[in-house]
């Protein structure tokens, strides 16, 4: 009996997997599984040659996101889905949570086709407190800067970053500072086949205003942390709502899924994001995790 054959798709930066994802490979052989690390947009593999793809380390994905979902509707078998990558690779997916009455960070969304002068773009920017400028396309904190809303140099420096965003055609997302996470962090759950496997503490990463981002990403402050009951509530309802949200996320289509949230003003988790994609699952952080998401992968297989 044939072995299936597996591709844990990644970037050319981490060909072999990044350090967190690699103990994947001997896990899978373990389970009769033949799996390899294949680089997403190397044109010399045969993606035709595998099972299933499971999307990990694609993290070069946001500059060339049209050729990312091209490359991800042309496999027989992905894991997430390709339609479930197409609504998650742009943060305007936060709009469909908070219309389905998830508690999600307040945002304020500018488009480029507005062509907003630097007077409309500074009176949508909140009048008091820290406040965060980004892309509604990237990853890693790239292209993302805080600001100052009282200090009149950092509110210009987040007017030119966020008008060069818009010049460049991309859409604009602009959410308050949340401060508690200076403190708290943010609490990353992680959940497989739907179930909910771990949770990690994120450290804050933002210093302030944009300044560029060596490499695919910034670095994280990243602990193993118990989840409270409300982080778990809230987490759980996005799950559960999924399948009504996202097209292609119907019963068991989800192979992965990240909930990532801050507290509020008033100490209630709001979701800052929702990883479809290609997250972090921090499977060395927790007891059990690394064989929960090789069975799961397993069993897509096995089926």
């Amino acid at each position: 009996m044939t072995s299936p054959r597996i591709a844990l798709a990644t970037c050319s930066t981490f060909p072999d997997l990044e350090s967190d994802d690699a103990p994947l490979l001997p896990a899978l052989a373990q389970r009769g599984v033949d799996a390899v690390a294949a680089v997403w947009d190397d044109a010399d593999v045969d993606w035709s040659g595998f099972d299933l793809v499971v999307v990990r380390d694609t993290w070069d994905y946001s500059p060339r996101r049209e050729e990312f979902l091209t490359w991800a509707r042309s496999l027989r078998a992905v894991a997430n889905p390709a339609s479930v990558l197409e609504w998650n690779t742009d943060k305007g997916y936060l709009r469909d949570l908070e219309a389905a009455g998830l508690p999600t960070v307040p945002t304020i969304w500018l488009d480029p086709a507005r062509n907003l002068t630097s007077r409309a773009v500074h009176t949508r920017f909140p009048a008091m407190g820290d406040f965060v400028v980004k892309p509604t396309v990237s990853a890693g904190a790239k292209d993302t800067g805080r600001y100052n809303a009282n200090e009149a140099q950092q509110r210009g420096l987040a007017i030119v970053h966020a008008r060069d965003l818009l010049r460049a055609g991309r859409h604009v997302m602009v959410q308050p500072y949340l401060s508690r996470v200076d403190t708290a962090g943010e609490t990353a759950l992680v959940y497989v086949d739907g179930e909910f496997s771990h949770a990690v503490r994120k450290g804050p990463l933002l210093e302030g205003p944009y300044r560029g981002v060596e490499g695919l990403f910034k670095p994280e402050q990243m602990a193993a942390r118990e989840a409270s009951e409300a982080e778990r509530a809230v987490a759980d309802r996005v799950v559960a709502a999924l399948p009504g949200i996202v097209p292609g996320a119907g019963e068991g289509a989800l192979l992965y899924t990240r909930v990532d949230l801050l507290q509020g003003p008033d100490g209630a988790p709001l979701i800052l994001e929702v990883e479809l994609t290609e997250p972090s699952l921090f499977l060395s952080l927790a007891d059990g995790a690394l064989d929960r998401f090789a069975d799961a992968i397993t069993r897509r297989v096995a089926a």
